[in-house]
């Protein structure tokens, strides 16, 4: 068995929602619990009409929905540029710094999340850990981290994170900083901080569980924010997500109740897991980062039982695992669990 589950571990490591895949590898199980992915398994009420997506994105929408975005993150709106998801932005953004210069030196930092590595077209990244941003600074171009970092939950020093910023925008370098998990605490955002050199990456569907809208927002220095929108051209954003999105950004009401149970099912994920024997390792509002010594037939046994959860490629110990919907989810995750301790 642990052979065919180690042969399963690549396919899923490479990023989380892979339900097709689990369907072909576990064919005998119809309904699944996707804890693989890290957002929110509460959705915003999505505010499209029929209309907005018949037709063209209106300029003066996008416009309301930058403000909105802005005022949401803390951020100055001349700052804001709207996108078509944050992940595709990162990749418009390793293609616009990088062709600033034909020796270009990206550093990301690892663990991360795999697309900090693939967004750079044909120049090769550094890896490095947290620690060595003080070398890698004063020496590379673009140096690109999470806070919250994905998988393992940590924050990066601010205080640190603005010498780096300084350091490399004296060169004309940048630190871009992805918070695609911040909008759980909102004082853990640097959107509004404004330094030389800083880009921030936010996200829309993982607080708002609607990634399928595709839409995300990049905060930076005003001539970034040009570059994108020339890029980018007249409709960045579908009519259907700048609806939404307007909605979602202006209900602060709704905020409030999605941070108090994004807050509290993290609790009670990491203690479910705690009691089944599993070591917790890191944690975010949004996900709980576990440690098992036989990581791949544990994430077997869970996919066996109707549960996909995210494995790395390369940490052979460690298992991210998402926040049930419902009760019956954390009844099925729960049972499966006490099953795995128990056999």
């Amino acid at each position: 068995m642990a052979q065919a589950a180690s042969a399963l571990i690549d396919d899923f490591a490479r990023h989380g929602g892979r339900i097709g895949m689990a369907q072909a590898a576990f064919p005998r199980m119809d309904r699944w619990t996707d804890l693989s992915t890290g957002i929110a398994p509460w959705s915003y009420q999505a505010a499209a009409s029929a209309q907005s997506a018949a037709e063209l994105p209106d300029p003066a929408a996008l416009s309301a929905l930058e403000a909105a975005a802005a005022g949401f993150f803390g951020a100055d709106p001349a700052r804001v540029v709207a996108v078509p998801g944050s992940d595709l932005a990162m990749r418009l953004l390793g293609l616009l710094l990088g062709r600033r210069s034909f020796v270009f030196r990206p550093a990301i930092v690892r663990p991360g999340y795999s697309g900090h590595a693939a967004m750079w077209g044909g120049h090769e990244a550094m890896a490095c850990t947290a620690e060595e941003i003080t070398s890698i600074a004063p020496t590379h171009d673009v140096l690109v981290l999470a806070r919250p970092n994905n998988p393992d939950g940590i924050v990066a020093d601010p205080l640190l994170l603005e010498w780096a910023s300084l350091t490399m925008s004296a060169r004309g370098g940048h630190l871009l900083v992805d918070e695609a998990f911040a909008d759980a605490d909102p004082a853990c955002s640097l959107a509004g901080r404004g330094w030389p050199g800083l880009i921030v990456l936010r996200s829309f569907g993982k607080f708002f569980g609607l990634a399928g809208l595709r839409l995300g927002f990049v905060i930076a220095p005003p001539a970034i924010i040009s570059d994108l929108r020339a890029l980018m051209g007249d409709w960045p954003v579908s009519g259907p997500a700048l609806a939404t999105g307007l909605a979602a950004y202006r209900d602060t009401a709704w905020h409030g109740a999605q941070r108090a149970r994004l807050a509290t099912a993290s609790q009670r994920l990491a203690a479910l897991l705690t009691r089944n024997g599993i070591d917790i390792v890191g944690q975010t509002p949004f996900f709980v980062l576990a440690s098992a010594e036989h990581r791949d037939r544990l994430f077997v046994h869970l996919a066996e039982a109707g549960v996909l959860t995210r494995p790395f490629d390369y940490e052979p110990c460690w298992l991210r695992i998402g926040l049930p919907r419902d009760e019956n989810d954390w009844a099925r995750l729960d049972e499966a669990l006490v099953i795995w301790r128990t056999q």
